[in-house]
């Protein structure tokens, strides 16, 4: 059976879940738990990503989470990644931790963004764990209550739609979230509402699938983007060729290294052959600019006119 189409557009919602390989347990104590805290967060650092719900099961994870440029699978990737690493080191196993691939619902946030938080924090509940939410430590809840402090959720999204004022809207949300107490699983929030991949009505269905064509295809290449950096920098690719650490040149490189990495059908190893370099340095490069981006708005410059130079291109082709 092929597997269903990932739908990817910046500002996307996407309700995230991953089990444990044939139902184990993916949390072995409280230190995977504040592991697995520490991945979202750096994740939420790496990707510009933000999470808006979570609850961590024993044997499988939700996440409400909202990607910027980089698709939702190297978020994913990255986050599953690393955490297995983890558990295998600390449990001195090998292997695989989670049932295949993460399971993703693209949801119409502002239809049922609210709706699908209060479901997540809902979990542990509907599992006969608790009697309320908030007497389980591992999910969203407490944060929006304002009971554990979680500086990496975000929260104001769903509690604006209460009352401008935190303490009205915290209250407003608790209410909430109470008189759905008795509520049990609904299908919705994990099969969606068409095809199979979305939680939304026909209109924002209709919108999302239009960008299934544009992610199931890579845009651009290795040579496209290399070809984008030298017009940006007005060098030519025997200058990023060349030895030697002349600023233009290695900043241009770096760009290039940091663009490949955004893109999920794209290698370094692809770039270090045009460019005649190794993977690691690379990598390096791309993660130090990467950085450096967030904070000069000259580099951030500099990476949307390799963009519209991409673009550009493509809509003469």
């Amino acid at each position: 059976m092929p597997r269903k189409p990932r739908i990817h557009f910046p500002g996307a919602v996407y309700h995230v879940m991953l089990r444990g390989n044939a139902g184990d347990p993916v949390f072995f104590n409280d230190q995977d738990r504040f592991r697995f805290y520490l991945f979202l967060q750096q994740a939420i650092e790496k990707f510009h990503c933000r999470i808006h719900g979570f609850c961590l099961m024993d044997n499988h994870i939700h996440l409400i989470v909202q990607v910027a440029e980089i698709p939702l699978s190297r978020v994913m990737q990255n986050i599953s990644l690393r955490y297995t690493k983890w558990i295998n080191y600390s449990q001195g196993r090998v292997g695989h931790l989670f049932q295949g691939r993460y399971k993703a619902l693209l949801i119409d946030a502002d239809a049922y963004l609210l709706q699908l938080v209060g479901y997540v924090h809902l979990n542990p509940v509907r599992a006969g764990m608790t009697t309320v939410p908030e007497q389980y430590r591992w999910s969203g809840h407490l944060a929006y209550l304002g009971r554990d402090e979680i500086s990496w959720l975000t929260t104001d999204w769903v509690l604006s739609q209460f009352s401008p004022n935190l303490a009205r809207a915290r209250q407003g949300y608790e209410e909430y979230v109470l008189n759905h107490l008795e509520e049990g699983k609904q299908a919705k929030y994990h099969s969606g509402t068409v095809e199979g991949i979305i939680l939304g009505e026909d209109h924002f269905a209709e919108e999302a699938l239009r960008h299934v064509a544009c992610d199931m295809a890579p845009r651009y290449s290795v040579v496209d983007i290399v070809s984008g950096v030298c017009q940006a920098y007005s060098v030519d690719i025997e200058q990023l060729r060349a030895t030697g650490k002349q600023r233009p040149f290695t900043e241009a490189r770096a760009l290039a290294a940091c663009m490949v990495l955004e893109a999920p059908h794209l290698t370094l190893t692809e770039l270090g052959k045009k460019l005649n370099r190794t993977v690691v340095p690379l990598g390096r490069a791309a993660r130090k600019l990467a950085q450096r981006i967030e904070k000069d708005p000259e580099l951030r410059k500099r990476k949307t006119e390799v963009i519209e130079v991409l673009k550009k291109a493509e809509s003469q082709t």
